[in-house]
Parts: C-alpha cells; sequence; structure tokens
C-alpha cells in the first residue's frame, strides 16, 4: 500500500502522476487524514483512497479520503517544504508526519521535494529522518 498526499500550491503532484500510470495490478492507495480536536491535536492517519478525487477535507483543510478505513502504508511519501542531506524535512510546522513516522518505525517513507529547497536548519527532537528523498535532480540519502 501507498501513501500519498493531496498536494497543496506548489507541491509536486505525485498522486496526480500515480493515477495517469497504467498498472498490472492496482497498487493500493491511502491519503493522510490531519486531527486538531482537541484529545487528537497533531495527530493524523491514513485512510484508504480510491483515486477519485478527494471528497472529504480533513481537520487541517488538506483535500483527503472520505473513506474512514484507517490503514497503515507500506511506503509513503512526504511533501518537504525544505530538506538537509541528512533525510530531515520541514513541514508546515504542524508535525504530523514526524509524530506519525515515529509511530510506525517499519514504513518506508520517500520525501519529494525540489531541488532548490535543500536547507541547512537545526534538527528537533522529534524530527524523523525520512529513508530518502526525491527531487527533479535526483535522490538524496540513498
Amino acid at each position: 500500500m501507498l501513501g500519498l498526499y493531496w498536494p497543496l500550491d506548489g507541491e509536486f503532484n505525485a498522486a496526480g502522476l500515480l493515477l495517469d500510470v497504467s498498472f498490472e495490478e492496482p497498487p493500493q492507495f491511502a491519503l493522510p487524514f490531519a486531527l486538531k480536536a482537541p484529545a487528537q491535536i497533531g495527530q493524523m492517519d491514513y485512510r484508504r483512497w480510491d483515486g477519485s478525487p478527494p471528497t472529504a477535507i480533513d481537520e487541517c483543510g488538506i483535500p483527503s479520503s472520505s473513506n474512514s478505513a484507517i490503514v497503515i502504508p507500506d511506503v509513503v511519501l512526504v511533501p518537504c517544504v525544505g530538506y538537509t542531506r541528512e533525510g530531515y524535512r520541514l513541514g508546515y510546522g504542524g508535525g504530523y508526519f514526524d509524530r506519525w513516522l515515529a509511530e510506525h518505525p517499519g514504513v518506508t517513507s520517500i520525501g519529494i521535494a525540489w531541488a532548490i529547497n535543500e536547507a541547512s536548519f537545526a534538527v528537533e527532537a522529534h524530527d524523523q529522518a525520512l529513508t530518502v528523498i526525491v527531487t527533479e535532480a535526483g535522490v538524496v540519502g540513498a
């Protein structure tokens, strides 16, 4: 199962690209769903996704799957606002992906970034290094 993300403005649209690929045996997909309710603040799960345009909006306002079946993908694609050569990423500040990755250490995490967004920043205790980061210029951390 592949965990994708629905892109925000300026993010690479991996979900859209994969939906145009013809698979001999289609993989199963999932989209993240972030929660902001006080008891669940900063939590995220993945919900099975059929590949059709998202009809639900998560609590952060990001399109997601309306399917309530929570799943754990084998591989997740993670958007990177910025990244380091060591495999750490900057997101939008909620820590959703870091928390999810910490709870699922066996999952392969692939950061998706634009090469120009390589940065240098202090890594915080909760930050999770990604397995690899892919940019239009190549692979970082393989």
